[in-house]
């Protein structure tokens, strides 16, 4: 007994806090090997029995046990806590009670008494519930009911006979209730010790307490990647992986997992989904165009040396500052007059910016046009006619020559009459005359676009028309400058 007590005591020492799982989904089989102790002593009967629970700790006197494996049990976690269990036992029992005064008699003994037992027991285990209160999950405390049969072999005070030698075995169904617990060592492997009361449907048959201690080894649970987490919650059932990672793998160790790591094979930071930032520019290496050489975020990691926005690998002057759309260099003005050529109209001569880089066009001055205004006025036609008189013709070569001198300046040829004969007449007249002079000096080198001929007829008279001399002077030819 001694023997049994430093046994149960030196696995109980052997027990770890550590955060082992009780029988569950987990491992829902468990197989146990043990001893067993019958007691047939508190059980509520006459002497030599005694009351219910009566020197129920007294191992010495009224435990029967058979120093050798004497039980064996097979269970299933069901569901919800519930587990269900069959079990066998043999013993041999050598005390029956103890005398009225429990001095001359302190343990009635008897001749070594077969004991044989089938049981079957549902079990209900509160370890979720200490593993909520305590965070531990080392021990299983239960509560059982089931029923089984039992067999005594005849004796003294189990039979309505006398005869000590009688070997007839009296069997007969109980009622059994029980508690237990189980000390888990690890996920499968652990302790169990259960204390059993079994109520006898037959007077002839003793109602008992059998005490179990055994070695329970759990198993069933699938982990096909070995890595500890069963299947069940193992998010990467087929690849070994982390507890904190539900079993998943983080294959770099930067602490994020295989399928949340853009980059799984490099350890990084979690701010770059697992993506290291060797320049540490601010900038994964996966998302780095230039992942050696600290750069600029808005450049895809790469360096920008002269700032103007292009990056260095993609900038053909790396030291001048230039826009993208010439390759990171400044556009070129070859005639100085700071526009740029790709705006100059006049690339290769100075211009004002006004003038779209051109030179300013030379414009012929006021005293100019009065000059060829009256050379204009000098201009004759044949009466009522656009023809010219000869008189005219050095009149015209002036006039020309002058245009000549501002190829830039643009002008209009206006026609006028005075108001002799009808308005019509003398509007076609006007503008006959003025396509007349236009065309003699197109004629004569002047460009087209340079010119206009407008005629106004008689409505813009600069003289009255009530006199020879006035109507002399409204019959006139007028050159003027396109501003």
């Amino acid at each position: 007994m001694r023997n049994l007590n430093r046994l149960v005591l030196a696995l109980l020492l052997m027990v770890s806090f550590s955060n082992v799982n009780a029988q569950d989904e987990n491992n829902p089989w468990a197989i146990s090997f043990g001893v067993n102790a019958v007691d047939v002593f508190p059980v509520g009967e006459d002497a030599p029995q005694g009351d219910y629970f009566q020197e129920f700790y007294n191992v010495e006197d009224h435990w029967s046990i058979l120093p050798s494996l004497s039980t064996i049990s097979v269970s299933k976690y069901i569901k919800n806590n519930f587990s269900v269990e069959a079990r066998g036992s043999i013993n041999q029992i050598t005390k029956w009670g103890q005398s009225e005064d429990n001095t001359t008699e302190p343990s009635i003994k008897v001749g070594d008494l077969m004991y044989y037992a089938l049981d079957g027991n549902v079990r209900y285990h509160f370890s979720k519930l200490l593993s909520k209160l305590t965070k531990c999950n080392t021990f299983d405390p239960t509560l059982g009911i089931g029923g089984g049969y039992t067999w005594i072999e005849e004796g003294t005070y189990n039979t309505f006979s006398t005869d000590e030698t009688a070997s007839d075995l009296v069997g007969a169904g109980t009622v059994n209730a029980s508690v237990g617990l189980n000390i888990n060592f690890t996920d499968h492997l652990g302790l169990s010790l259960e204390s059993k009361y079994k109520h006898s449907f037959e007077d002839y048959l003793t109602s008992h307490f059998q005490h179990t201690a055994a070695v329970t080894v759990k198993f069933g649970g699938a982990d096909a990647d070995g890595d500890g987490i069963y299947d069940k919650d193992d998010a990467c059932p087929e690849v070994a992986g982390l507890a904190e990672f539900n079993g998943c793998p983080d294959t770099d160790g930067d602490g994020i997992e295989d399928s949340k790591d853009t980059c799984p094979n490099e350890a990084g930071l979690a701010e770059f989904n697992g993506c290291p930032d060797t320049d540490s520019d601010g900038v994964s290496d996966n998302n780095d165009a230039c992942p050696t050489i600290a750069g600029l975020k808005e450049l895809a990691g790469c360096p920008d040396a002269d700032a103007d926005g292009v990056a260095d690998k993609d900038d053909k002057c790396v030291d001048v500052a230039g826009p993208a759309e010439n390759g990171g260099c400044p556009w070129p003005d070859a005639d100085g007059d700071s526009v740029l050529d790709k705006d100059d109209k006049c690339p290769t001569v100075a211009g004002t910016v006004a003038n779209n880089g051109c030179p300013e066009p030379v414009l012929p001055s006021t005293e100019v046009i009065e000059k060829l205004n009256s050379y204009a006025k000098t201009i004759l036609f044949t009466s009522g006619k656009a023809n010219f008189q000869k008189a005219t013709l050095p009149v015209l070569q002036s006039i020309t020559a002058i245009l000549k001198e501002y190829p830039d300046a643009n002008f209009t040829i206006e026609g006028h009459t005075d108001s002799v004969g009808s308005e019509t007449l003398n509007q076609r007249l006007s503008d006959t005359r003025a396509s007349a002079v236009m065309g003699y000096l197109v004629e004569n080198g002047i460009a087209a676009a340079r010119l206009k001929a407008v005629g106004f007829g008689e409505s813009n008279p600069i003289d009255s028309n009530k006199t020879r001399a006035g109507r002399k002077n409204n019959r006139r030819v007028e050159v003027k400058l396109v501003k």
